[in-house]
This record gives C-alpha cells, sequence and structure tokens, in this order.
C-alpha cells in the first residue's frame, strides 16, 4: 500500500512540475516576428520575453517598456523611441538602432552583437555587463554621457570608455 501511495505522490509531483513549467514558460510572450511595425506605440507595456525577429520597427514608440529577456534580432529600430526601456538580458544581434533614442535605457547584461548605433541618443543608457562588438563601443564612447536614474551607473563607465 504504501509503495502505490509513494508512486502516486512522486508521479502526481512530475505531472505538476511538468505542467507548471510549460504553462510558465508562455505566460508574457508575445511573438511580433516578420511584422511591420512601423510607429506602433508599445510605450510602457510589459513585453517581457517577447519576440521581434526580423521585424520592422522604424519610429516605433517603447518608452518605458519592459522587454527584459526579449529577443530582436535582424530587427531595424530605425529613429526609435527605447527611452527608459528595460532591455536587460535582451538579445539584440544585428539590429539597427539608428538615429534611436536609448536615453536612460537599461541594457545590462543584454547581448548587442553586430548592431548599428549610429547617432543614437544613448544619454544615461546602462550597458553594464553588456556584449557589444568592439567597434561600436567606440563609437559609443564619443558622445556617451549621463547616469542612469535608475541604477545609478554612469553611461561612459558601464561602455568601459577610457
Amino acid at each position: 500500500m504504501y509503495k502505490t501511495l509513494l508512486f502516486t505522490f512522486v508521479l502526481s509531483g512530475f505531472i505538476l512540475i511538468f505542467h507548471v513549467q510549460a504553462a510558465f514558460a508562455q505566460v508574457n510572450t508575445i511573438n511580433y516576428s516578420n511584422m511591420n511595425l512601423e510607429n506602433r506605440d508599445f510605450s510602457h507595456i510589459d513585453l517581457v520575453g517577447s519576440t521581434f525577429v526580423a521585424a520592422e520597427m522604424r519610429g516605433a514608440n517603447f518608452q518605458g517598456s519592459n522587454l527584459t529577456n526579449a529577443i530582436l534580432t535582424k530587427a531595424v529600430l530605425l529613429r526609435a523611441n527605447l527611452e527608459g526601456a528595460n532591455l536587460t538580458d535582451a538579445l539584440v544581434d544585428r539590429v539597427t538602432l539608428d538615429s534611436a533614442n536609448l536615453r536612460n535605457a537599461n541594457f545590462t547584461g543584454a547581448t548587442l552583437t553586430r548592431s548599428r548605433f549610429y547617432d543614437a541618443d544613448v544619454t544615461g543608457a546602462d550597458f553594464t555587463d553588456a556584449l557589444i562588438d568592439r567597434y561600436q563601443v567606440t563609437l559609443l564612447c564619443k558622445t556617451a554621457d549621463g547616469v542612469n536614474p535608475i541604477t545609478g551607473v554612469s553611461t561612459r563607465e558601464s561602455l568601459g570608455c577610457r
């Protein structure tokens, strides 16, 4: 009897664990891949874990949005507004951020490989522990200024500017 009870208990535990994990993985994830999102307003929205693969987002507004763990690859964010956005641990690979407003954005731990930041405003942005191509860091350091109001980290310090 104890073996049956123990087996039932263990089996129900496994079912509960795997069922809860599958449901948890889907919470707050939205897939915007390959969509035209030009000039869309995503301001102050919780977009944790959302996916924006090859999305066209010229002029989109992400001001104050939470993009923690979001995936933005092969995306175009030309002249986009990400002021005060949280991109902690986000994957931002091969993204065009030219002329974007990145003031006070938080890129802590983000992967920003093969992305472009030409004429982007990074005043107050925090890039602590972010992975950025060396050439882009050199360009960003030319205009980097300010301190992130949330993390208290200097933009120049977070980029490792000399």
